[in-house]
Formats: C-alpha cells, sequence, structure tokens
C-alpha cells in the first residue's frame, strides 16, 4: 500500500479544492465499482454490493482534504501574511515550507518576538517565497496553499503531511479493493472539506440516507514524552471510538467492533478523544439518526507537517473493516 499512501499524501488537496485527490481517487476505484458519482459538494459517492436479508445500507467514509493557509494580504517587499484552513497551529508552521496550488513555494517565519520564549500568534507569522517586492509576488489574496512535505519511509513506520486523512482514504480504498461478499448494499464516500466542518459529509449522508454510518480517521496517541493522557499508541492497533469531541459511537457498533476484532484475533484500542471529530458526526446527525461508529489510525503529530502512522495498524484497520462488513449487523 505505501505506494498509494505516498500518492494519496503527496498530492496537494486543501478544503474546498481537492480535484487532484478527487482524480487520484476516482482512478483507483474505477477498477472495484461501476457506479461512481461526484455530487455538487465534489464528494465521491461509489457503491458496492447490493442488500440482501439481514443486511443494510452502510456508509463508509473518509475525507479527502487536508489542513491549510490562506493569504490575507501581501505587504510592499513581498511577505505574505495568512489565515489558516482548519486546525493549523502557529507552533507547528515556524520555519515549515508551503506549497500554494498555483505552484509557488514558500517557507513560514516570525517577526522578531519581545519576549523570545512566548510562542507567536498568527499576526507575528508571515510566508517568503522569495520575491523581491509586491510587484513581482505571484501570490494574490485569497491563494491557498499546503505544508511541503514528502512522504518518507521508516520501515513499519511512515511519515508525511495529510496521512490526516489520506491515510483513511488509502484504507477505504485498500477495502474496495479487497471486498468479496457481503449481505450489504456498501456506500463508500471519499468526503470534502472535513477539516472546516465535516460539510462534504454532512451533504452526502443526506443524499446517501445510510442505516449505518462508520468512518475512517486518525486519532491522536499518548505514547510520546510527556504526551496527553490517552491510552492509545502506534502499533497496537487500529482504535475503536468511544467518544470524541463532537459525538458518542453507538454503544451497539462498539461491542460489535470490539467483538469482531477478538473474534478475528485482530489487535485494537479503545479510543477516548477529548477534542476533534470526524464525518462519523455528520452522518450520526442526518435525517433522523443513524447508528455511527469510528475506526482511528492512531497518529502522532496530528496537524503538523509530519504526521506518523504505523503500518500494521493500517493492516489490522483493513481487517477490522472487511470483519465487520462481511456478516450481517443485528443492532
Amino acid at each position: 500500500m505505501k505506494d498509494l499512501i505516498q500518492q494519496l499524501v503527496e498530492t496537494t488537496g486543501p478544503s474546498g479544492y481537492e480535484s487532484q485527490v478527487r482524480e487520484l481517487v476516482i482512478k483507483n476505484i474505477s477498477k472495484f465499482s461501476k457506479d461512481i458519482k461526484t455530487d455538487s459538494m465534489g464528494n465521491v459517492i461509489a457503491r458496492m454490493g447490493t442488500k440482501k436479508a439481514g443486511g443494510s445500507r452502510i456508509m463508509v467514509s473518509a475525507h479527502m482534504d487536508e489542513i491549510g493557509i490562506i493569504a490575507t494580504h501581501i505587504d510592499e517587499n513581498g511577505f505574505i501574511r495568512f489565515t489558516t484552513i482548519g486546525g493549523v497551529r502557529a507552533a507547528n508552521c515556524i520555519g515549515g515550507r508551503v506549497l500554494f496550488l498555483n505552484g509557488a513555494r514558500g517557507v513560514i517565519f516570525m517577526e522578531k518576538l519581545e519576549n523570545p520564549g512566548h510562542t507567536p500568534g498568527f499576526d507575528q507569522l508571515y510566508i517568503d517565497c522569495g520575491f523581491s517586492g509586491r510587484k513581482d509576488c505571484t501570490i494574490t489574496v485569497g491563494d491557498m496553499a499546503v505544508f511541503d512535505r514528502p512522504f518518507t519511509d521508516l520501515g513499519n513506520r511512515v511519515i508525511s503531511k495529510a496521512m490526516d486523512d489520506r491515510i483513511g482514504v488509502a484504507i477505504q480504498i485498500e477495502v474496495m479493493r479487497q471486498f468479496k461478499n457481503s449481505p450489504h448494499e456498501l456506500v463508500f464516500v471519499f468526503s470534502t472539506q472535513e477539516e472546516v466542518g465535516l460539510r462534504g459529509a454532512t451533504t452526502s449522508a443526506y443524499g446517501v440516507d445510510p442505516e449505518i454510518g462508520l468512518s475512517i480517521d486518525v486519532t491522536l496517541t499518548g505514547d510520546t514524552p510527556k504526551s496527553i493522557k490517552m491510552a492509545v499508541a502506534l502499533g497496537k492497533g487500529p482504535a475503536i471510538k468511544v467518544r470524541d469531541g463532537g459525538m458518542l459511537a453507538d454503544p451497539r457498533l462498539v461491542k460489535l467492533m470490539i467483538d469482531t476484532a477478538e473474534k478475528n484475533s485482530i489487535p485494537y484500542q479503545l479510543e477516548v478523544l477529548e477534542g476533534g471529530t470526524t464525518d462519523a458526526k455528520a452522518i450520526q446527525l442526518t435525517r433522523s439518526g443513524v447508528p455511527s461508529g469510528c475506526v482511528s489510525i492512531p497518529c502522532r503529530y496530528v496537524h503538523s507537517p509530519s504526521e506518523m502512522v504505523d503500518m500494521n495498524d493500517v493492516e489490522n484497520a483493513i481487517k477490522l473493516i472487511l470483519s465487520l462488513i462481511s456478516s450481517p449487523i443485528d443492532l
């Protein structure tokens, strides 16, 4: 899967501008589904299987977009001020390189701080693309950029920008590739604009009208020096979400995923995330409500230019999802 993951993470696609990622997704999944549509929000919706006795219409969702920045002002010397698209943190930006959608590259740096011990705010950061002044600046207000970092293979672990949530996209594509028989109608959604408010999942879930919802996304870990107190670590299996900052996973689905993992000897962890949420929240609240859950991939350094995941967790997430959708689900 590493070649696919590299292609996905190195493709540019901030929220609302996912077209390059969408083209790559469609290219990969067209071998597995003949019913692929792109809706007005840019979501890719692919259907597989037919609903049989004991089956349900299941929506599985992973988001295509990544966090980014957007230019707000260019001064007379060609330095670019910016604000955020999604959950970008100032501390993760300093010294980071960015790639604008028009191909321009630059580095983020900061003004001299009165108190060097303080973390600067976004009003003290700027982008330097090497322009000599405003006249030769090729960036205009409203231009978007993403972090500019390549995929790095460390063996079992891989690092890149945009693992959130291209790793979920890769898992979903691989689930479609390995999909064989199921009593369910599977609707795989590759959603847009998750980082700015679950927008793609909100509209696609309304259109799909699922009976069960499942998102695939990353989650934080508690396994680094002086990290947050969280019982999730790299390499110990996919995390079955119990709660996050936006939703309570359906306890029946949580139990089903635990039972499925144990029955198939798949390692797993339980996730209680204090902040943040996923497409599952939007699916859960669509129409009259949908029982929803989430399979999370432990990820270090989320929303930084260098997010790290463990390939064993990725492989086991695929096994868990395939095992879950291959049998009837009675909630």
